[in-house]
């Protein structure tokens, strides 16, 4: 006899939608009203329709910010996944330098971004700090804060430093749940270690991996905090991400239409963009059915 089926365990569930609800659903369809609307204070709106969509998209300084996004992301996607695959396999297995391995990890991970923007903030100052002063006695003049390549490379490095951790321990949580038998049939069939990583250890890594890739391209692709403490959007705009720009246009200049409107086009791009890359990595075939273990 089939057990019947409870829908009283829906109740349980009620309280997360509410809270969805107040945390998401009603600052954005707030975002939405602005984003149709203009007002000059005193609680006074006017219709504007999609005038202020019209303006972004025209926009100059929105396309400029969204270059210097995707070519962040792009950056760091490319150092990050390859290096955080390479710390994974070169981490034991067992022993006692696992738990150590693991939690060295993890602690870049546990730092808030604040901290860790004044952490290289005090780190690239050549007067006090470690890389700045050690630059310096190389006769290599760095100034992230007037040179544009040096801001550049300030922000990459310190963004490797926090995150490629996260790719580390997902990675490593993938290879330690490979079965231990697919390496003892490649050792006997004589696999080189290259076959092993390509033929095993890759095609098992596909869903970790794919979790890895959309979390630091979505994380990257809405950075603000780090690059807004280390250098503030400068040296000139030449740093000044989608989320530093949306900033200042609310905030600083109270420009609430066009700011609402620029974050749902914002929020729309992250949602396409990461739904894109999660269709287009799901459907290539890593995994080959006849694929044989070679030399």
């Amino acid at each position: 006899m089939d057990k019947p089926y409870n829908n009283k365990a829906w109740l349980l569930v009620i309280p997360v939608f509410l809270l969805v609800a107040i945390s998401a659903i009603i600052p954005i369809m707030t975002v939405v009203n602005y984003s149709v609307q203009d007002t000059f204070g005193n609680n006074q709106f006017f219709w504007a329709g999609t005038e202020w969509f019209q303006d972004v998209l025209r926009s100059d300084r929105f396309w400029n910010s969204l270059s210097r996004n995707l070519l962040f992301s792009f950056i760091v996607l490319c150092i990050e996944i390859p290096l955080g695959i390479a710390i994974a396999l070169t981490m034991p297995r067992r022993g006692i330098w696992v738990p150590v391995c693991l939690v060295l990890m993890a602690l870049p991970l546990l730092i808030p971004w604040n901290v860790v923007g004044t952490i290289w903030q005090i780190f690239g100052r050549a007067d006090i700090g470690l890389l700045g002063y050690a630059l310096d006695q190389m006769g290599i003049n760095y100034n992230y804060a007037s040179n544009i390549f040096d801001a550049w490379a300030t922000i990459i490095l310190m963004d490797v430093w926090h995150w490629t951790s996260l790719v580390v321990l997902l990675c490593y949580a993938g290879l330690v749940s490979i079965p231990e038998a697919y390496y003892q049939a490649a050792k006997i069939d004589g696999a080189s270690r290259w076959s092993v990583f390509r033929y095993i250890q890759l095609p098992k890594l596909r869903g970790v991996l794919i979790i890895a890739f959309l979390l630091r391209f979505m994380d990257s692709f809405m950075i603000y905090t780090e690059p807004f403490v280390l250098t503030g959007g400068g040296p000139g705009n030449s740093t000044t991400f989608m989320s530093i720009d949306l900033v200042k246009q609310a905030v600083g200049q109270f420009d609430l239409g066009p700011a609402a409107a620029m974050s749902l086009v914002y929020q729309l791009m992250v949602i396409t963009i990461s739904y894109i890359f999660f269709t287009v990595m799901s459907n290539v075939g890593v995994d080959k059915p006849d694929a044989r273990v070679e030399d």
